[in-house]
Formats: C-alpha cells, sequence, structure tokens
C-alpha cells in the first residue's frame, strides 16, 4: 500500500463525525484543485492526497526545489495554513533506476526540503511529517520512461488532526 493513503486512512474517524470531516475536505479539494493546476488532487477517506510529478519540483537527481515549482507548493502552504486543523505527511517517490541504498535517501531528501518550504511559507513545523520511499512504492512498472516518470513523485497526504476530529465529534453530536 501507499504511505500517503495509509496516514489518511490510518487518521479515519468514521461516524457521523467522519461525514462532517469528509464534507469539509470535499470543499477543500475542490479549492486545491482550483489552485494548484500542476497536481493531482484527489479524496481518499477522510482525506485529501495531492500528488506532485517530481520532475515538476526537482531537477533529475536533485532535492532543492526548483524555484518554478515553489508557486505551486506555496499555494499548499497558503491552504493548509489558513486551515491550522490538517495534518500533512510529505512522501519522496523514485523510480527503480539507480541503486536501492541511493534512491531511498533521495527520496527522503527531498520530502524533507519540500517540509521545509512548506514551513517556510508558514505551515507550522509540528503539522508535518516526512518519508522516503524511494522505489518502495511504484504506481507503474519501471520498463519505460513514461512509467518511470510517474514514480517519480512527491505525495502530499492531508488529513485530520485532533482539533478537527473533536470538532466533528462535537457536531455530530448537536
Amino acid at each position: 500500500g501507499s504511505t500517503a493513503r495509509g496516514a489518511i486512512i490510518g487518521a479515519v474517524v468514521g461516524g457521523a463525525a467522519g461525514a462532517v470531516i469528509g464534507h469539509q475536505m470535499d470543499q477543500r479539494a475542490k479549492t486545491l484543485e482550483q489552485r494548484i493546476p500542476n497536481a493531482r488532487v484527489e479524496r481518499v477517506g477522510e482525506g485529501i492526497l495531492v500528488t506532485f510529478e517530481s520532475g515538476l519540483l526537482y531537477d533529475f537527481d536533485r532535492d532543492a526545489v526548483k524555484p518554478a515549482a515553489q508557486a505551486n507548493l506555496r499555494e499548499l502552504a497558503r491552504n493548509v495554513s489558513s486551515y491550522g486543523d490538517m495534518n500533512v505527511m510529505v512522501v519522496g517517490h523514485t523510480d527503480a533506476t539507480g541503486d536501492d541504498g541511493y534512491n531511498l535517501r533521495l527520496s527522503e531528501r527531498r520530502a524533507a526540503n519540500a517540509a521545509a518550504f512548506l514551513v517556510s511559507q508558514g505551515v507550522p513545523r509540528d503539522r508535518i511529517t516526512t518519508r522516503g520511499r524511494g522505489e518502495a512504492e511504484p504506481v507503474a512498472l519501471n520498463d519505460t520512461e513514461p512509467n518511470m516518470a510517474l514514480n517519480r513523485r512527491v505525495e502530499v497526504a492531508l488529513y485530520a488532526n485532533d482539533a478537527m476530529k473533536q470538532r466533528a465529534r462535537t457536531q455530530a453530536d448537536d
């Protein structure tokens, strides 16, 4: 399974409170989809999964966020910051080209640098976790360049923090 999807599913509240959270996340996903055109935005469970192709964020074999990609991350940060009730997990991935250990470290650095950029844009550090998965979670076979490009990505899981869960439980009880 996917580390990012797992984070979202692991945060599920369920029941009426989950329905409240789900409705809020529907609205937020629509906003993100409109404001971040270079990302794939999906609703997953009670959260949102935002996927960026690594080529949009980083040069080949590099971990510094490209200046041109900063607008996308800045918009993500602006939205996440405006809602103080979401946690963020940034997960870096690579294709299977090269050494497994190197790819894992590269994906960890990419996730850390994307997270550091989000922090620099106002997202509280204590709301962000990072993971590097290297080539461990491919979404396509590593048999052609287009497929390998799909595997080189950064996923951002957005899911309810404790404050949002508590508010949703209170609303569900009313």
